[in-house]
């Protein structure tokens, strides 16, 4: 299999045409193809962070590409170095090449904050904060009323995780979900405007969670990881279905 290939078809399910969208109305994102070192893929790492356990992972396996979500590359390098950008250094040694899909993932139909939403007990969003050609970002929708208890429940299963911070007393009904680090002024004031009680996101500032609190709302912190490895290991499940490689997933279960 040849990386454009793989390009192509990560392509094919969030398009990254939908991050220079994004990028358009001000976002910032360094998605795509970031380190081409060339030759046949042998086999294809997906991690939703480059770090050196996923290197090392990726080099245990004999895998020759790694997939990210958080882009490899964030901003400008003036130089790749042992010393300043190990990993980056030890890819380029060891012949790594790297596909970072970052906001197109995040906004795709089916992509990382739809799932968030399905993960939830959304099935169809009433509104869509950030509306895209083919996609989008922010979701608010109804779900099956539970307590605020048994909605944190539902969410540490769900997403594997233990890690959930939770303010408010409110029935949950209606939710608005935000992948990532989302819960930004924005976020906020579109859960609001569409009558949200429940706001769930991750990376949250404390003035937002005491205005939403004071709001009325009820917050829900997941970890960063956690709010998009989910969605992540979806996406993955659908590339190793379609390719002739072995694909192989890197959950880096303390950041969950």
């Amino acid at each position: 299999m040849k990386l454009k290939e793989l390009y192509e078809m990560i392509d094919g399910y969030a398009p990254f045409a939908l991050s220079k969208e994004y990028i358009a109305r001000g976002a910032y994102d360094n998605s795509g193809l970031l380190i081409d070192c060339g030759g046949d893929i042998r086999g294809v790492l997906f991690s939703l962070d480059l770090s050196a356990r996923a290197v090392t992972e990726a080099k245990r396996t004999g895998c020759n590409a790694i997939v990210t979500h958080h882009p490899a590359i964030w901003s400008a390098l003036k130089r790749i170095t042992f010393d300043e950008t190990p990993d980056l250094a030890l890819l380029i040694s060891e012949k790594i090449s790297v596909i970072s899909a970052h906001l197109n993932l995040d906004a795709a139909e089916g992509g990382i904050d739809d799932c968030l939403m399905r993960g939830l007990g959304g099935n169809a969003p009433l509104a869509v904060m950030e509306e895209l050609a083919g996609g989008g970002y922010g979701r608010v929708y109804e779900r099956a009323p539970v307590s605020l208890e048994e909605f944190v429940q539902e969410a540490e299963k769900t997403f594997s995780t233990k890690r959930i911070i939770c303010y408010g007393t409110n029935p949950v009904k209606r939710v608005a979900s935000f992948c990532g680090g989302g819960f930004t002024e924005s976020a906020l004031s579109f859960a609001l405007e569409n009558g949200a009680d429940t706001l769930v996101s991750s990376d949250g500032k404390h003035h937002l969670i005491a205005e939403a609190v004071e709001r009325g709302l009820n917050v829900v912190l997941l970890t960063h990881y956690a709010s998009e490895a989910y969605g992540f290991s979806k996406f993955f499940r659908r590339v190793q279905e379609s390719v002739d490689v072995p694909c192989t997933l890197f959950v880096d279960e303390n950041l969950l």
